[in-house]
């Protein structure tokens, strides 16, 4: 059992208890934050409890005797005694319709217990025939966001998350490079692309062997079944419920069929333009002169190269412009993950992270950061576990101590702040004056109508005390819609009071998106790239942040943490 689905149960566990209402608040969190631990894991869970046992599960931060065992019962048998029983008295499908905007595991709950909502469908079903307008606490409204949140579900439907299947095509490519089969692997697509969610992955190889690379592939543990088998192309469905294909193509041929399959439909489509005008013919297996001579097939560089064009990075192939630059040699070097110096998003145990500020501190030296901020949740977060003034005064004592211990990296004392519905911010100036810096997000009154949040963010935005919007759409990819702001009052009011716009890498999130990066770079802003991170295992996620940022074509001067300690710090230093 794959890493996600045993996230997913222990996640719909913690629901079913809060509903329950028998249960104490630290059993219910003990299931979600185990949930948080599991899903982010770098290995499989099934892995550590076949090397090390009941043991290795519970060396796993926030997993006890009780959850690893389960955890033990669902990896040898496929199911949990725990969880099985409690799904005969809650037979609901809690992961999926939490997923619904404005659905939490309460509200859940009462649709299955006034009107019999187990699933999508019969939420689907409710809707279409206006029964959820008619229940205490919703009304037309609610029933009406409802709806919405429905529809861009279905939207999504068939998509996965980046964040998600990148990490399957990684373990499946190097695999197949240890395999002693393949010259060479490589991903293609939408995810070498790094869009935010994908329909499929494409993976493309040369071989000596084609018939035992392929047997190779079909035999991966990854591989739920066998769709299509052919001696170029073989597409198979993955336990994570997406498809994958692999073609094997020959050497001689990898550049251009890599040309091919990672620039977009209408990327293609211009570039194949300006080989015709060129007298060329441009397809998968090469670029061709009218005679039918290959000229350039091997290598991609040398593909755009003999069209007159210079390289561009695969995450600028979306037809945006980048073939215009790339004509007149002026494609930019993009931000690269080597360039992060720091991190400016994280929590620890203190709010609703699962670790310690020491835990943190080292995990962000291991990644190679240098500085990372603490940004725990203020008070109005109460499902975050958020503190009060009093709370972080104490919280920055003990930052100093860890700092006081820490060699070759530096924390930075924030908070992650809500911005009050009025807009004010939910900490009093003096701690706010305490801080190194400060980020401030939107998590609450969603539903505001455009005038009213963006006259509330504006007002965040203009206080002086806010140096890092946070989330800025507070979107999440496929269950809930960006708030509804005009965002370029925003972003004005960003640009005129220094604050910096932050790219959010959760792959649930990559907030702010790549389009509005550019409309945000046209207003002058700067950004920051942070995890967001939760947990020791989050820090990986910046990588998603960064494709989101090169799709925004963002350069290295564009973001912020970028910079060594000392300069930044020079950049927030106002009280």
């Amino acid at each position: 059992m794959d890493n996600k689905r045993i996230s997913e149960i222990l996640e719909e566990i913690g629901d079913i208890l809060e509903v329950e209402g028998k249960r104490s608040r630290f059993e219910v969190l003990a299931y979600r934050k185990a949930a948080t631990t599991i899903e982010t894991l770098q290995e499989r869970a099934e892995d550590i409890y076949k090397k090390d046992g009941l043991d290795g599960l519970m060396e796993l931060q926030g997993i006890g005797k009780g959850i690893a065992g389960g955890i033990a019962e669902l990896i040898e048998t496929g199911h949990m005694k725990k969880y099985d029983t409690l799904k005969k008295s809650f037979p609901v499908d809690f992961n999926t319709l939490t997923r619904i905007q404005g659905l939490g595991a309460k509200k859940v709950y009462r649709l299955y217990k006034e009107l019999g909502i187990k699933s999508i469908e019969d939420l689907k079903k409710a809707v279409q025939e206006h029964r959820i307008m008619t229940l205490d606490g919703f009304g037309e409204k609610s029933e009406l966001e409802i709806g919405k949140g429905l529809a861009l579900l279905e939207s999504n439907s068939g998509r996965m998350l980046l964040g998600r299947a990148l990490p399957e095509a990684e373990k499946i490519i190097a695999q197949l490079r240890e395999s002693g089969l393949a010259e060479r692997a490589e991903l293609a697509g939408s995810a070498r692309r790094m869009r935010e969610t994908v329909g499929d992955l494409d993976i493309l190889v040369t071989t000596k062997n084609p018939e035992k690379m392929t047997d190779f592939f079909v035999s991966l543990k990854e591989i739920d079944r066998v769709i299509l088998r052919g001696p170029t192309k073989t597409t198979v469905l993955l336990k994570i419920g997406i498809n994958c294909d692999l073609r094997v193509v020959g050497t001689e041929s990898f550049g251009a069929a890599m040309q091919y399959f990672v620039g977009n439909k209408d990327h293609n489509v211009k570039v194949r333009e300006i080989a015709i005008k060129k007298g060329y013919k441009l397809n998968e297996y090469g670029l061709f002169d009218k005679k039918g001579k290959s000229i350039a097939a091997a290598d991609e560089k040398d593909v755009y190269a003999k069209l007159g064009m210079q390289y561009m990075p695969p995450e600028m192939r979306e037809n945006r412009g980048e073939i215009e630059l790339s004509l007149k040699g002026k494609i930019p070097r993009l931000v690269e993950l080597s360039d992060i110096k720091g991190d400016l998003h994280s929590h620890t145990d203190h709010s609703d992270g699962t670790y310690s500020i020491a835990d943190m501190a080292a995990a962000a030296k291991r990644y190679g950061l240098s500085y990372l901020g603490i940004t725990d949740h203020t008070k109005n977060e109460r499902i975050a576990n958020g503190m009060n003034d009093k709370q972080f005064v104490k919280h920055f004592d003990e930052i100093d101590k860890v700092n006081d211990r820490l060699d070759g990296i530096q924390l930075l004392k924030g908070a992650e702040i809500d911005i009050l519905k009025d807009g004010s911010l939910d900490l009093e100036r003096k701690t706010l004056e305490m801080m190194d810096y400060r980020l401030a997000s939107v998590h609450t009154n969603l539903k505001m109508t455009r005038k009213e949040m963006t006259e509330r963010v504006v007002k965040a935005l203009s206080s002086g005390y806010v140096d890092i919007m946070g989330h800025p759409t507070d979107r999440l990819i496929g269950s809930r819609d960006p708030i509804n702001m005009d965002l370029d009052k925003v972003f004005e009011a960003a640009h005129d009071n220094g604050v910096i716009m932050e790219i959010d890498s959760f792959p649930e999130r990559l907030d702010l998106g790549d389009e509005n990066i550019i409309r945000a770079k046209k207003h002058g802003l700067l950004f920051a790239i942070d995890s967001d991170s939760h947990s020791v295992d989050h820090f990986n996620v910046l990588k998603y942040g960064i494709g989101t940022a090169r799709r925004g074509w963002l350069l290295k001067e564009d973001v912020i943490n970028t910079l060594p300690v000392e300069r930044l710090l020079k950049r927030f230093k106002k009280f």
